[in-house]
């Protein structure tokens, strides 16, 4: 599912750390090495059907990479 963010990130926590990620061996294969995070946080997106929602979103970090791998975990409120 495609969508976008709107606005800040908020409330953002890490999940795991280093090998504490069981992708870590796939991200450093693709985007490099670094000090790999996953994170959880929640903003407001639109979606592939112009709906705005509140989520949960889950992705990976790591210093001079930037967000990697973004998705929505759970969709809190809807507004048509």
């Amino acid at each position: 599912m495609k969508f976008d963010v709107l606005g800040e990130i908020s409330r953002i926590e890490t999940i795991a750390t280093g090998h504490g990620i069981h992708i870590l061996a796939r991200l450093i294969r693709r985007y490099g090495r670094g000090n790999w995070r996953k994170l959880k946080g929640f903003a407001t997106v639109r979606l592939e059907d112009g709906t705005i929602a509140e989520a949960e979103l889950h992705w990976f970090e790591a210093h001079g990479i930037g967000k990697r791998k973004m998705k929505i975990k759970h969709l809190i409120d809807r507004y048509e």
